[in-house]
């Protein structure tokens, strides 16, 4: 047994430092996976055993999959960054990917980002289950292959966040936002217990009386401490020579935190309990985007022009379509529905393209 730690401590001492390999860490990962995988089928069969049962709802495979999915995201995820503990910091000073000597992600920002692996672990095999369910209708699952599939949806979670734990970086925080926000957001729709929602609005799917509403606001919850846990390092790299650019970066790095609290808010208060605060946080996310956007030139001096233009247009497509809600023309749902995805495919884009702006500049160190 002492042999057995000592190998597994001289693998994981192979793996610190700055000169690991992406081959190591692939190596690892795929033992991650396995070593899950055998947990899986380990603790499923003997509870499927005997039983048949059902692909999703209660006590079913979707379910156990679902639940052990999300405890196994947090484990991979904390396995993923022990292994890169400490961090590599580069000849310049920098680490976990980010642009500015000093800037790294402090333990609050790793417990929001492995609670958002965690949430799009549970709500997707949720959403496979159920849609799996809507393919084989009333079809059992008898306990072998039920341990075996619960079993693969637990290595795979491994596997994908532990990659993802060894590798954060700006653009793998996008990624992941991205990922979390489709995925709650199907979960919500596949779940609803209302067929009709999308007649109501958006906020709908958050509704108390709405099956679906736990997962749709904890959906909007997530995302938005995501949003706010990410604001600084999507903006920590930009250019801040003179009082000019730094005012206009606390500016555009405030105006995303707040959009990222109102986002919060928008799942935290139903509108079918908090009617006003629900909809004046809503439209206050999409009043801060709109100043953002439109003082982005004046806000960030350097950020590319088509980055700017393509901002623009999104704010016009958004004043379009609520034009065409006040005619009548659409509904409410397809408006909300439409700015949402304008949105947050904009903020993606923004961490993305802020971290691509003059590098030459940037020499402000990060605070500890």
């Amino acid at each position: 047994m002492r042999y057995l730690g000592d190998k597994v401590m001289q693998v994981l001492r192979q793996l610190r430092g700055p000169d690991t390999a992406d081959a190591v860490f692939e190596a690892t990962a795929l033992i991650v996976g396995a070593v899950f995988f055998v947990l899986g089928f380990a603790i499923g069969w003997p509870v499927f055993w005997g039983q048949e049962m059902a692909i999703s709802g209660t006590g079913s495979i979707g379910a156990f999959a679902a639940y052990g999915g999300a405890i196994t995201a947090v484990l991979a995820f904390a396995l993923g960054r022990l292994v890169v503990r400490p961090a590599t910091i580069a000849p310049d000073g920098t680490r976990d990917g980010f642009s500015v000597p000093g800037d790294r992600l402090r333990w609050y920002d790793l417990a929001a980002i492995a609670f958002a692996h965690a949430a799009i672990a549970y709500l997707g095999w949720l959403g496979i289950a159920e849609l799996l369910e809507r393919s084989f209708t009333d079809a059992p699952v008898f306990a072998f292959p039920g341990a075996v599939l619960v079993a693969v949806a637990f290595a795979l979670t491994a596997y994908v966040t532990f990659l993802s734990a060894v590798a954060l970086t700006p653009t793998v925080l996008s990624l992941v936002l991205a990922v979390f926000l489709v995925v709650g957001a199907f979960a919500a729709m596949l779940a609803s217990s209302d067929v009709h929602w999308w007649q109501d609005n958006l906020s709908a799917l958050g509704m108390s009386t709405n099956s679906a509403s736990a997962a749709f606001n904890i959906t909007l919850i997530i995302a938005g401490v995501m949003v706010t846990t990410i604001a600084r390092y999507a903006t920590a790299g930009l250019p801040v020579d003179d009082p000019i650019d730094r005012r206009g970066r606390f500016i555009v790095r405030g105006g995303l935190i707040l959009m990222g609290i109102f986002l919060a808010c928008v799942g935290i208060f139903p509108v079918d309990e908090f009617f006003l605060v629900h909809n004046t946080v809503a439209t206050g996310m999409v009043v801060v985007f709109a100043v953002v956007v439109v003082g982005l030139p004046w806000f960030l001096r350097t950020i590319p022009r088509v980055f700017v233009a393509f901002g623009w247009a999104y704010v016009l497509v958004i004043i379009l379509l609520a034009s065409f809600f006040a005619v009548g023309y659409y509904n409410l749902t397809a408006v909300e529905l439409i700015a949402a995805v304008l949105i947050f495919s904009w903020i993606i884009v923004f961490l993305r393209t802020a971290g691509s702006v003059d590098p030459e500049r940037r020499h402000e160190p990060v605070p500890a």
